[in-house]
């Protein structure tokens, strides 16, 4: 709680308030398209196959995916171009105790972002598919990770 107050000082006296708030709206904004994607592919369209013939669970999936890759992979780019500012800004400085509990989950959340984002990116302009790892369990799996996380982050 003191935490948030420092940070909400600092950040009025600065005058960036509402620019904070714009990219932090941005980025959970970005992070729900991402997530949901992942949420959507995990537990409805991997069971399309169920109910529908091999070629049918072809064309549905491509059809819905057509328009994916336009979105999606930007939404995770920028999610993750906004969470490097939101860092930059509620990180705050080491003290002589080492790193708080606060600092330590972002960092962790910072890793798994990124970790994310280079994948994303690898994957939308340089046309890099993963080596391992190619579904989207381990990624849905980071999601909800860095979700917990940011539940633990203000205990």
């Amino acid at each position: 709680m003191i935490f948030s107050r420092k940070i909400d000082t600092i950040l009025k006296k600065s005058g960036v308030l509402i620019f904070y708030t714009l990219i932090h709206t941005s980025h959970l904004l970005f992070a729900f398209i991402y997530g949901g994607f992942l949420f959507v592919d995990i537990f409805f369209m991997s069971k399309m196959s169920q109910t529908l013939s091999e070629e049918e669970h072809k064309k549905a999936r491509e059809a819905i995916m057509i328009h994916v890759r336009k979105v999606v992979p930007w939404s995770l780019i920028l999610c993750v171009a906004t969470g490097l500012y939101l860092i930059s800004v509620v990180m705050g400085p080491i003290g002589q105790d080492g790193m708080s509990q606060f600092q330590i989950l972002l960092s962790l959340k910072a890793f798994l972002g990124i970790w994310l984002g280079i994948r994303g990116f690898n994957q939308k302009f340089f046309k890099i598919n993963p080596f391992v790892f190619k579904g989207h369990s381990l990624p849905f799996t980071f999601v909800v990770i860095i979700i917990f996380l940011s539940q633990f982050m203000y205990l």
